[in-house]
């Protein structure tokens, strides 16, 4: 078992999970719990309103924690739901929860995207063809998992 993984695939396990910790990091000095900064950051990206099944497909969180960061987000004032297009749930953000968004969510978002334009334009492709990549590989080999 100890020589179970490659030396590159151990620093690559190591780094997604420190970036992974860096934003649990991110969500305890913003005063959030992880699955409520999911939720507001995925907002954020939309605009000010996004449906729930887009929440649960980008978060990578389960539906059950999702649904009782939302419960525990609408009860704060933070969201309130409303039903699209039929049975399809949208999930809003409240004058609060707009505010609560600029402070926490946005203010992420901004250090992210700081970062990504401090790299040189070529090197953003790179990371970003090599990320999705990866991801279309993983999910490919995946499927026959049982």
């Amino acid at each position: 078992m100890k020589d179970l993984m490659t030396t590159p695939l151990k620093r690559f396990d190591h780094l997604t999970k420190e970036i992974d910790a860096a934003y649990h990091e991110a969500a305890r000095r913003l005063g959030l719990s992880d699955s409520a900064l999911m939720i507001l950051y995925t907002i954020c990206t939309f605009g000010s309103s996004c449906l729930l099944s887009d929440i649960n497909r980008l978060s990578g969180v389960s539906k059950q924690t999702i649904n009782s960061a939302l419960r525990r987000l609408e009860a704060d004032g933070v969201v309130f739901l409303e039903t699209f297009d039929g049975k399809k749930k949208r999930v809003c953000l409240t004058e609060k929860g707009m505010d609560l968004a600029d402070h926490t969510a946005v203010r992420l978002i901004g250090i992210e995207n700081d970062i990504f334009s401090s790299w040189p334009k070529k090197e953003r492709e790179m990371y970003l063809e090599l990320t999705q990549k990866y991801l279309d590989h993983f999910r490919e080999k995946i499927k026959d998992l049982r």
